[in-house]
Formats: C-alpha cells, structure tokens, sequence
C-alpha cells in the first residue's frame, strides 16, 4: 500500500487503546483529558461511559486508578455535574455503596461550547473595558453552534 504521508496506527500503536484494557482510543481520552482538565477524570469519565452504573470499586479495576483516586475523581464530577450517583440497592445486611452514571458526550461537549464561547466573547469586550471602541451588539460577536442530528 502507498504511503500517504500520514502517520499509521501502525506506526503509533500508543494511539491504539487505553493501557491495553480495550477502552476507548487514547486520541478520545487525550481530548477527554483537556476538556475535563485531567487524564484521571477523563479515564473515569470512559470507564463510566463504557460500564453505567459502575460503584467506584469497580472503576478503579477499570481504570486501574487507586480506588481513593477513584472516590476522589468521583466526588469532584459529581460536584461539577459531570456524574450522578444513587445507592446501589443491595440485598442483605451491608454498606450499600454509591453507582455512578456520567453525562452524555454531547452534553459534554455543549456545556464545554458554551464556556468557551462566554470567554470568547469576554476577550471581544476588551475595547469597550478599556474605553476604546465599541461595544458588540447582544451577547458578543462569537456564536459557536452545534448541529443536532
């Protein structure tokens, strides 16, 4: 096969899966990682994407994150509206620990949009801060749109 130039997945096999666990394309993860702002919460987020209803011992031997990494990554998404939790009914005497569900992709990627697209418009107002110019119309200049299929 002619070469197009471009790099292979045979030539980054790193960019192939997670850790060899058969999760989600590192690319995703990477990308998870940024807007997530850590590679921990992106795997979390994958491991919960891959297995609803997960408890966060069950993550942590997803993710192969140490479980107190896992109950704090956890605690932070839930507080940020990433993750919901609920306890898990259990039959029998015993700790009925928390399960975990995460938000859709999209979701995630809406909430992500319209931050940026607040910060954009927040730098589109450094003329009118500074008393310099005018002040755009409405919201801001910037619209970031995202078709819905």
């Amino acid at each position: 096969m002619p070469s197009t130039g471009e790099p292979s997945a045979a030539d980054h096999p790193e960019d192939a899966d997670t850790d060899g666990r058969g999760g989600a394309d590192q690319r995703i993860v990477e990308a998870l990682a940024r807007i997530l702002q850590t590679e921990t919460k992106a795997r979390v987020y994958v491991g919960l994407r891959q297995s609803p209803h997960a408890t966060s011992d069950e993550l942590a031997t997803m993710t192969g994150l140490y479980p107190s990494t896992v109950r704090e990554v956890l605690a932070q998404m839930h507080a940020e509206e990433i993750v919901s939790r609920r306890k898990r009914d259990r039959q029998g005497a015993g700790n009925n620990p928390y399960e975990y569900d995460a938000i859709a992709p999209a979701q995630l990627v809406r909430r992500k949009v319209d931050e940026l697209q607040a910060e954009l418009n927040s730098i589109c107002l450094l003329d009118e801060l500074l008393g310099r110019g005018q002040s755009p119309s409405g919201d801001g200049p910037v619209r970031i749109s995202i078709d819905e299929e």
